[in-house]
């Protein structure tokens, strides 16, 4: 036997020896993501996926209410099953057996409904203010809640990173979202059925952060953020652990090399810092007395914790950082985080705390262009906010120093950070629809909200494979000082965006053009808005013969000196809430374009409108402002006339769009 030969001899002697004495294969025990928990809502009426991960090649068994089904995980060990169709009803007992057996017990058939968006979304009972009293709608069995842990991700994910269903109770409904649980209430009420609210919202958040790479690959402006995502082709997890052994080196190298507050632990609680300077924050360290600083600075401050605090941990929230930081409470550190679009939020195990004095440190480093602690959160937030004492640490030159790479990008307005990590993984449980409520952060860029809307809905329902499930948008409520004179309006022309989206099958418009506040972002009428939405449920969803909308702009004809308005009436009437029968809120213009606030009254089903400063009227606008103030157009249901414009002329907001660069958005 020559050399060659035998070399593959005892290749293959090695080969089959290795086989021989490795370990049987370890089998996994069957998970599913986490929208699968005890006292969940399963989507009545409709076939459910059941779905999740076990040992290639296992057999699963699922089985509910006398149904079973069974399939085999594939290669990957992915496996799904479809149950058929069933009423309202339960509790049942969802089982799903394979080398391990799990059991979800108290689940209900009912509707489910997903409820996002941003902030007016994601407030709170509590955070509004609002105690809800009557017991028999606080403790409600048959109304069921589960919470979204959010997570942003370049990648779609596989699960969530929180959540589990809950029985509604006191405490559970004053941390859930005010709109959501109106709008379960409301549903409930009129269906007498089981309701399961799943709710996946953050506050500040621009549309395209909500949407897919998919949806956003036909948009100019966002290719090459989606081009850079796609090439990347890596999530955070992945992205971190290359920095993780990127940083065993800087860290020493770089970072905090020569650091004096490294070296004497400016972070101890007990330091004598009352030689240190202050600065009021948040701020850029460059706009209070360190132009031109690029390196580490360090801050100090005392807080107390919050009167009535008996959490296990407090949330600390110091909001975007440049570049990067790490933090300790009472000398323990509780974290760090790097990239100045990335928003820092720490838990302090509630172990370290202590009714009053405790200190928080943070090492702020920046690595080039401006640094500091610099963004307020629209809820705002007590220990960021005021006065603290800070120190430069180590200086650099921002030229010669290297930059880790780190996923870059703010949840807030990145897109698709948060479809990732918040939406896709809910994917495909069995919905009945969707209600959002968003747009104030797309106001600057309102003309492009009229095909982003729309692309997002499209998506979704593309991603879910449920065909055209109903999708409900809340309009933007009024807000700001009203106008003394008809002006333009960017918040006008994000509700016509809105509206627009209505051109899509299955879709409803909330309108809250009346309930909102001139002096709050977050009107504390949820319940009008959770009403608004069921009306729109209960047409589009559920197909009852209910008026669901206000009046809406259908045509004009003008007549001399008179514009004459005709309205798709939804099936109802015009009414005038004015004791005169003066409808405010019409401005006319003719083609000086110029508006001038107009005198308008209903006459049987139409509304004319006149004004002595435009004798030949060419258009006609209503409830055109940020807050258009007092209206007085409703039907006999008490909705109020959607806000319309008759003319066609340019936006302000026309050609403004998603910008990005190497630096930022």
């Amino acid at each position: 036997m020559n050399s060659s030969n035998v070399k593959n001899a005892i290749r293959l002697f090695c080969g089959a020896l290795l086989l021989l004495l490795a370990p049987q294969q370890q089998y996994a025990n069957i998970s599913l993501p986490r929208i699968f928990s005890h006292h969940m809502v399963l989507q009545r009426d409709a076939p459910v996926p059941v779905w999740g991960q076990a040992s290639p090649g296992e057999k699963i068994t699922v089985s509910i209410a006398q149904v079973k089904r069974q399939t085999k995980a594939d290669k990957q060990g992915n496996w799904s099953v479809t149950l058929p169709p069933h009423s309202a009803g339960g509790p049942f007992e969802l089982l799903v057996t394979g080398d391990n057996t799990l059991r979800f017990e108290d689940v209900l058939y009912g509707e489910v409904w997903l409820c996002s968006g941003q902030s007016n979304m994601n407030y709170t009972l509590e955070m509004l203010g609002i105690k809800e009293t009557d017991s028999a709608r606080v403790n409600n069995p048959l109304l069921r809640l589960f919470t979204v842990g959010l997570a942003m991700d370049y990648q779609p994910r596989q699960d969530v990173a929180s959540g589990q269903w809950e029985r509604a109770g006191p405490e559970k409904i004053h941390r859930f979202s005010a709109a959501a649980w109106y709008f379960g209430l409301y549903l409930q009420d009129k269906l007498q059925v089981p309701v399961g609210l799943i709710h996946s919202s953050m506050g500040a958040t621009a549309i395209e952060t909500w949407m897919s790479t998919g949806a956003l690959r036909q948009f100019p402006q966002f290719q090459p953020l989606v081009a850079e995502m796609e090439k990347t082709g890596k999530n955070f997890a992945q992205l971190q652990a290359e920095l993780k052994l990127f940083r065993q080196s800087w860290d020493e190298q770089y970072y905090l090399k020569g650091d004096p507050g490294i070296i004497h632990q400016w972070q101890n609680p007990d330091l004598d810092d009352t030689d240190w300077n202050t600065m009021n924050l948040p701020a850029l360290w460059e706009d209070n007395g360190l132009a031109d600083y690029d390196g580490s600075v360090w801050f100090r401050k005392q807080f107390s914790i919050p009167a009535g605090f008996q959490d296990d941990s407090l949330r600390i929230s110091l909001n975007q950082i440049d570049d990067y930081d790490i933090v300790w409470v009472n000398g323990t550190r509780i974290g760090e985080g790097f990239g100045n679009r990335n928003w820092r939020s720490y838990n302090c195990p509630a172990s370290l705390l202590k009714p009053e004095g405790n200190v928080i440190a943070v090492r702020v480093f920046d690595a080039g262009g401006k640094g500091g602690m610099y963004t307020n959160p629209f809820w705002g937030n007590p220990i960021l906010n005021g006065t603290w004492k800070y120190r430069p640490g180590v200086r650099i030159n921002a030229a010669d120093f290297p930059r880790p790479t780190v996923p870059n990008g703010s949840l807030f307005t990145h897109p698709s950070l948060l479809f990732n990590g918040s939406i896709a993984p809910l994917a495909p449980f069995a919905i009945r629809g969707v209600i959002w409520y968003q747009g104030e952060s797309n106001a600057a860029r309102a003309e492009e909200y009229r095909e982003l809307l729309p692309a997002m809905i499209t998506d979704w329902r593309q991603y879910w494979k449920q065909g055209d499930f109903p999708f409900l948008v809340v309009q933007l409520a009024n807000f700001y000082p009203e106008q003394v004179q008809p002006a333009e309006s960017s918040w006008a022309e994000l509700r016509e965006a809105q509206s627009l989206a209505l051109q899509l099958p299955n879709t409803a418009l909330a309108t809250a053009i009346d309930i909102g506040d001139a002096n709050d972002i977050h009107p504390r009428d949820k319940a009008g808005v959770g009403q608004r939405l069921g009306l729109g449920a209960l047409k589009i969803a559920y197909g009852m013969e209910v008026v669901h909308s206000g009046p809406v702009f259908k045509s004009i004809r003008t007549d001399g000196d008179k514009a004459i308005i005709h309205f798709d009436l939804q099936g109802s009437t015009l009414v005038s809430r004015d004791k005169h029968g003066y409808l405010r809120g019409f401005a006319m213009a003719g083609a000086d374009r110029k508006f001038y606030w107009a005198r308008a009254f209903i006459e049987e089903d139409k509304v004319v409108v006149r004004c002595p400063q435009v004798p030949l009227p060419v258009a006609v606008r209503y409830a055109w402002a940020d807050n258009p103030g007092q209206l007085d157009l409703y039907n006999n249901e008490g909705l109020p006339a959607l806000p319309f414009r008759t003319d066609d002329w340019p936006l302000t907001t026309k050609g403004l769009v998603f910008t990005y660069d190497e630096n930022g958005f």
